[in-house]
């Protein structure tokens, strides 16, 4: 699963032989763009206080009235420091199109869920057209104690190219792969830090070398990209 070959899933490779069906999607620049799709703002109607993290369709509707569409194609969820579900490691009870996504603290062996936000794929006019991403950046190679791509560290080197406060963080790899697939240890990986791998928290105590790029508004924009 890269930006070389795409994607492959062969059944023999799996203990019950099957594959699921799979789509895909590859950023590039316009004129590639699937125009008539994008996302949603960030929606965080509910902390984890009570039974857990209630993000809901039903709910968020009703809070905020035509901003979300009829049926949406996708949904997207993170915790607010950037995390996806996948690095909270929680039991998630709903994250779908039709009911939204909910967190219940009674499924979690510690009994507590992360505050989560989530948002929505749909079609004009539901866009968020006031954020954007950055460029990708690559400041540090992990040749020393790991790679840092810290929010310090770049805005020093990059001045007015990141936004005061960021709104969502993204990292791959130099050839595309997507910090769950390299299986790394991870420091550091949010909207307040940055980006941080260190060699000693790895069991071959090597980090891939990782780019950055984070969600801002305009004019932090790299506009030769889909947003």
């Amino acid at each position: 699963m890269d930006t070389t070959t795409g994607f492959v899933c062969k059944k023999n490779d799996q203990p019950d032989k099957k594959c699921e069906d799979y789509k895909v999607r590859f950023r590039c620049s316009h004129p590639y763009c699937d125009d008539e799709a994008c996302w949603t703002q960030w929606f965080d109607r509910d902390d984890p206080s009570g039974t857990g993290d209630w993000e809901t369709l039903t709910n968020l509707r009703n809070e905020n009235p035509g901003k979300i569409c009829p049926k949406p194609a996708n949904i997207e969820v993170v915790t607010l420091s950037g995390n996806s579900v996948i690095q909270t490691g929680e039991v998630i009870y709903k994250m779908d199109t039709t009911t939204g996504f909910v967190c219940k603290k009674n499924d979690q062996p510690d009994k507590k869920c992360e505050d989560y936000k989530v948002r929505f794929r749909c079609s004009h006019p539901y866009c968020d057209d006031g954020v954007c991403w950055t460029r990708w950046f690559d400041r540090d190679d992990p040749s020393g104690t790991g790679d840092w791509e810290t929010l310090t560290n770049l805005r020093n080197e990059n001045p007015g190219k990141i936004c005061p406060k960021p709104a969502d963080i993204e990292v791959v790899t130099l050839s595309g792969n997507s910090v769950v697939q390299t299986g790394e240890v991870i420091y550091k990986m949010d909207t307040t830090t940055g980006f941080v791998c260190k060699k000693n928290d790895q069991p071959d105590k090597k980090c891939e070398d990782y780019k950055v790029r984070f969600r801002c508004s305009h004019p932090y924009c790299d506009d030769g990209g889909i947003r």
